[in-house]
């Protein structure tokens, strides 16, 4: 099986699915992400403390590619500090914009590099990123996580 085949499958698991897409009990911030261009749309859902993400969890509607790259955010930032948290956001962001393509760069990423070629493909940028700015939005609007 070639590595595109395996990132095809990851995305196609992560959509069809996706663990962390439900409500949280207790979430301590809620954020709406809209992508006009296509109509996706979901509702992040963090539960921060001490400066770390403990949970998250997502809901809404949206293609495959957008869901999965919410979930495999989801899964890569459980647990991180928020600072850490933004330092990955960054770096994914700059991965789909073609700006850090080393490998070992990406390697903190985990199973979101999958979506790497997405920057191939310019319709789809949005929809991989929409969670990516979603977290970050709700990040900055409530000072940065404490």
């Amino acid at each position: 099986m070639v590595l595109d085949d395996i990132y095809t499958e990851l995305i196609a698991e992560h959509s069809r699915n996706a663990e962390h897409k439900h409500h949280l009990q207790n979430p301590t911030f809620i954020e709406r992400g809209h992508n006009p261009s296509c109509g996706d749309e979901i509702v992040l859902e963090l539960e921060v403390a001490d400066g770390k993400i403990k949970n998250a969890s997502f809901t809404g509607v949206g293609c495959a590619i957008s869901q999965a790259s919410t979930d495999m955010m989801i899964e890569l930032l459980k647990d991180k500090t928020v600072d850490d948290a933004k330092r990955l956001a960054d770096l994914f962001l700059a991965m789909i914009k073609g700006e850090v393509t080393d490998d070992s760069e990406l390697e903190d990423l985990e199973d979101s590099t999958a979506l790497q070629n997405i920057a191939n493909m310019p319709a789809r940028v949005k929809c991989a990123t929409l969670a990516w700015h979603t977290f970050l939005n709700s990040i900055d609007k409530n000072d940065n996580g404490s």
